[in-house]
């Protein structure tokens, strides 16, 4: 049986415990409402640039022009996984779900006979090199970054796309956790390089009224500067829907860790509250005996 004196420092301990996770859940509940607002308010840009770009790409597919990032590099072979993850841990399943779906898909690809590469956005996809030690492209660290903008997902973009024109990969698919509640965080997956038309936004009219609508530059000087902002414009997509999941995944996490923290109190305190009733009478009995024994 446990001492008093061990069970009172487990329980004090705990107690310290508890505190922790539930100031860490104020603090990402109050954190997850303004990366709400950012990923909701960045959907609307990113889905309708996405819309105008399948709607050019249709209109040009099969040019002589056409650029890379749309028509590829004319091979399938080397596939890179970009995976988003966070700078921090303490968020649940959160990572572990990105990080599964990336493997899922390599999987995937290895089945096919692709060759396929890792670029880690995030220090938490880092427990991939495990798994995939010779295959890891680069590592790009954002912790340095107090808080993520525009320009950190330009910075992803720019050297993704410099290492598609160095001919490192051929193909790049994002993966990154979509926002959809508190409670709830999908992991996603999706192609960016080179970029994936949809058939289902190609027919979508620059438009809102579906006019003939006439290019000033030609489509493919637009289609020039607009895929790479793209690229960019998913990369800084998948931070913001990252930035919301994680303090989501994080206060439900803290919040789990805080109710189990109270019933380990509550089972400790029962086990200490019995203890001291045992040793009492114990002693009690040992004081009776000793006066019958006078």
């Amino acid at each position: 049986m446990a001492s008093l004196k061990a069970l009172k420092i487990r329980i004090n301990s705990v107690k310290s415990t508890q505190k922790i996770t539930k100031a860490m859940k104020m603090v990402a509940a109050a954190k997850l409402r303004r990366a709400q607002e950012a990923a909701q308010a960045g959907r609307p840009y990113a889905e309708r640039l996405e819309a105008v770009v399948s709607s050019l790409s249709r209109q040009l597919a099969g040019g002589a022009t056409v650029s890379p990032l749309l028509s590829g590099t004319g091979k399938d072979q080397v596939h890179l996984i970009v995976v988003a993850t966070s700078e921090r841990g303490l968020a649940g399943a959160f990572n572990t779900n990105i990080v599964r779906a990336a493997r899922r898909k390599a999987e995937e690809l290895e089945a096919q006979g692709k060759t396929v590469r890792f670029y880690l956005a995030g220090k938490k996809g880092r427990v991939l090199r495990r798994f995939y030690p010779n295959a890891i492209l680069a590592d790009h660290e954002l912790g340095g970054h107090k808080t993520l903008g525009f320009q950190q997902a330009r910075e992803v973009a720019d050297d993704l796309l410099a290492r598609y024109a160095a001919g490192e990969f051929d193909v790049a698919h994002l993966f990154y956790a979509k926002f959809v509640s508190a409670l709830v965080q999908l992991p996603v997956g999706r192609q960016i390089i080179p970029v994936a038309v949809d058939e289902t936004k190609a027919d979508v009219p620059v438009t809102s009224a579906g006019a003939v609508v006439e290019y000033e530059p030609d489509e493919e000087q637009i289609l020039a500067d607009l895929l790479p902002r793209n690229v960019a414009i998913q990369v800084f997509r998948a931070m913001l829907e990252n930035a919301a999941s994680e303090q989501g995944s994080r206060m439900n996490a803290m919040d789990n860790a805080t109710r189990n923290a109270g019933d380990m109190i509550n089972r400790l305190s029962i086990q200490y509250n019995r203890t001291r009733q045992a040793a009492i009478t114990t002693e009690l009995v040992e004081i009776i005996s000793g006066a019958e024994a006078l």
